[in-house]
């Protein structure tokens, strides 16, 4: 027994207190690179989107064949699909009722999927971009309100959000390219929170702008440069970024972070967006990195 308990505190001495990634006091998460079963014979590519639904199932987005793939919550492979449609997949969303929304910044396009992967609508026009209400540029991620209404970061191209109803009904779009308040440079990941703020990443302006829905900008974050935003059950918020995961309280000020770049468990390499599920795990999409990781919270 006193051999167990020495190889047991040696195992967590060398977890939290040597593995730079997670040696800060009062540690949330374990990470596992392994947590999901890639079916035999895929070899995942750049990774770049991931989505939770209420069931626990994690949808990976990735930007090769095929496109986005499903496992349930014990990690275990379910299905995949977009293989037809997808082009370059940048954003991976769960709206409510546990449609998929997919942006596509190949094809300037929008997709929203079933669960089951069954295309239900598709928003822009197909290698066309534009700037009116039935285009998009290289747009990166997708929102939603309490309402089901959707906010589109619009993204690459246009530096701008868009508004658009449920069922895909332009409503209003705002910003333009630029470093003041209300302007974008690389819009790239946003959610709504539990006040209805819209939150949203203005990556290489390397800070959060929250407006409301209305498009009235209400504050700015700064000191950090976000790629991906998440925040989980107890509206505990999160971003990535910088080959680091980090926790910010309720002003934007970071409380801590975890990770460095490389490829062990709990480290990273560009950490593209991010997803809580119900649980308060967090999935961490890896361009680089070519992986979908995942940190399961313990406290």
């Amino acid at each position: 027994m006193a051999v167990f308990r020495s190889c047991v505190l040696s195992c967590l001495f060398s977890l939290f207190v040597m593995n730079p990634a997670f040696a800060a006091e009062n540690v949330d998460f374990l990470p596992s690179i392994t947590f999901f079963q890639i079916p035999e014979g895929i070899t995942l590519g750049p990774v770049s989107g991931v989505g939770a639904d209420d069931s626990g199932n994690v949808y990976l987005l990735q930007r090769q064949a095929p496109p986005v793939m499903c496992f349930d919550r014990t990690g275990k492979f379910v299905r995949s699909f977009g293989d037809d449609l997808v082009g370059t997949g940048h954003g991976l969303a769960i709206d409510p009722q546990g449609n998929v929304w997919v942006t596509d910044t190949g094809h300037h396009l929008v997709f929203k999927f079933s669960p089951e992967g069954k295309l239900l609508l598709a928003l822009g026009q197909s290698d066309k971009p534009g700037t009116d209400e039935n285009h998009f540029d290289k747009p990166t991620h997708t929102a939603f309100g309490a309402n089901g209404d959707i906010f589109i970061t619009d993204g690459y191209g246009n530096s701008r959000i868009v508004h658009v109803t449920a069922d895909g009904k332009f409503v209003k779009a705002w910003g333009k390219a630029g470093a003041g308040p209300g302007e974008f440079s690389a819009p790239h990941a946003a959610i709504v929170d539990a006040k209805g703020r819209l939150l949203v990443c203005d990556r290489d302006n390397e800070r959060i702008q929250i407006f409301d829905q209305e498009g009235q900008l209400l504050e700015i974050w700064t000191g950090y440069k976000p790629f991906g935003i998440a925040m989980d059950g107890d509206g505990t918020f999160f971003i990535c970024g910088n080959n680091q995961v980090s926790q910010l309280d309720a002003h934007g000020k970071v409380v801590k972070s975890w990770g460095k770049e490389g490829v062990e468990p709990g480290q990273f390499k560009t950490p593209h967006l991010m997803t809580a599920d119900k649980d308060g795990n967090l999935y961490v999409a890896e361009v680089s990195g070519r992986r979908l990781q995942m940190l399961k919270r313990v406290r």
